[in-house]
């Protein structure tokens, strides 16, 4: 799968339907990493690790660098520690600030927010001193003294723990990625818009929607793009995602007079349209748009798995995360571990959250035998 989706390249629609594939499958698509990606998609264990290369602004070069780096140099263990360790080739705003969007600094423990508010200045205040180092010059700035060619570092800087809203933060993340990676708009409410719709996204694209069908989907507006016809008139396009894939939707001026002030980025929407097929591009033309009343959704309480400490196994763990992500949806999942009378409960991650059914029931009772949902 690492390869499938490394082939695909910038084809974003055909990465977002792999990439849910890889989530249907139970298989954990991980965000760019300083100190882990490669230049591509890898497989790492069960998982999929995002490769520096796909993050925009950031080209092969400037990601050689960076594994160079870190094989000469060893992983960087936090921003300051980053910033004194690369290579000036690698060391510029545009590079530093799409790695923080991306999500690429996560795993030094800071926050993306206050890694992007002083970026600018911890960036500006490095420069000098490696452009110096090049130079020779290094001794200027207090280099080492102890005869071991070590220096010290060069300066240390304090990252605020500021952070984003996660609407904001994803946006920023598929702005630089393309597509959400380390979690999505839709997560708790797919499964209420999905009870609304009569057509999956996928279906459309692959050719399987014939051409003039009038269609109702449901998903997340993206990339609105404003324009005016010839006659003066408005009209919008957009992208329409789901947690399965994305499609262009046209909003054309009759349509765009009744809903215009709806199709905005990130509004969460149901459209009725028809399927539009023209030289092999599949798009939608809107006639209908509805903002969807998730209000009186059904609050659902947590679900209980109960499960033998002796048998909580890597592999048993990773069988029960397959068996979640088959099943999305809002209700958290509590993880009962029983160890004699002890009893150990942990709530799972918000992306293994599920929606409770009887075929969620059987695949638990399956996995971990028929006791498992007491208690």
């Amino acid at each position: 799968m690492a390869g499938l989706l490394t082939s695909v390249g910038d084809d974003k629609d055909k990465a977002a339907v792999y990439l849910a594939d890889c989530r249907k499958l139970g298989i954990t698509v991980l965000p760019p990493d300083v100190n882990e990606s490669g230049l591509n998609f890898a497989s790492v264990g069960e998982d999929i690790r995002y490769g520096l290369g796909a993050v925009r602004n950031v080209g092969a070069n400037v990601v050689g660098s960076l594994i160079q780096t870190r094989s000469d140099k060893g992983k960087f263990t936090d921003f300051s520690d980053y910033l004194n360790k690369i290579d000036i080739s690698a060391c510029n705003k545009k590079v530093t600030e799409s790695l923080i969007k991306a999500g690429a600094f996560d795993s030094l423990g800071h926050a993306r927010k206050g890694l992007f508010l002083v970026h600018t200045d911890a960036v500006d205040s490095v420069l000098g001193t490696k452009k110096a180092e090049a130079m020779g010059q290094f001794d200027l700035f207090g280099g080492s003294d102890d005869g071991t060619g070590a220096a010290d570092p060069v300066f240390t800087i304090k990252v605020p723990d500021d952070e984003w809203e996660d609407k904001h933060k994803l946006a920023l993340e598929r702005e630089m990625l393309g597509l959400y990676v380390s979690g999505h708009p839709l997560n708790g409410v797919a499964h209420l818009l999905a009870g609304q719709v009569d057509t999956a996204i996928p279906a459309i694209l692959d050719g399987d929607v014939p051409n003039d069908t009038q269609v109702r989907v449901g998903g997340i507006l993206a990339s609105v793009n404003r324009r005016v016809n010839k006659n003066g008139m408005p009209w919008a396009s957009a992208q329409l995602e789901d947690l399965t894939g994305g499609i262009e939707v046209m909003f054309f001026p009759h349509t765009y007079s009744s809903y215009g002030a709806d199709i905005a980025d990130d509004a969460v929407v149901l459209v009725n349209a028809k399927v539009a097929i023209r030289d092999d591009r599949v798009s939608l033309i809107a006639n209908e748009l509805v903002i969807p009343d998730f209000s009186n959704a059904q609050v659902q309480r947590p679900l209980s798995v109960s499960l033998p400490t002796r048998q909580c196994t890597f592999d048993k763990v990773s069988a029960l995360k397959q068996v979640l992500a088959r099943h999305p949806g809002t209700s958290q999942v509590h993880l009962r571990l029983i160890s004699g009378d002890r009893i150990t409960t942990l709530e799972l991650d918000q992306s293994l959250r599920v929606t409770p059914s009887p075929a969620l029931m059987g695949d638990l009772k399956e996995l971990l035998g028929p006791g498992c949902l007491g208690g």
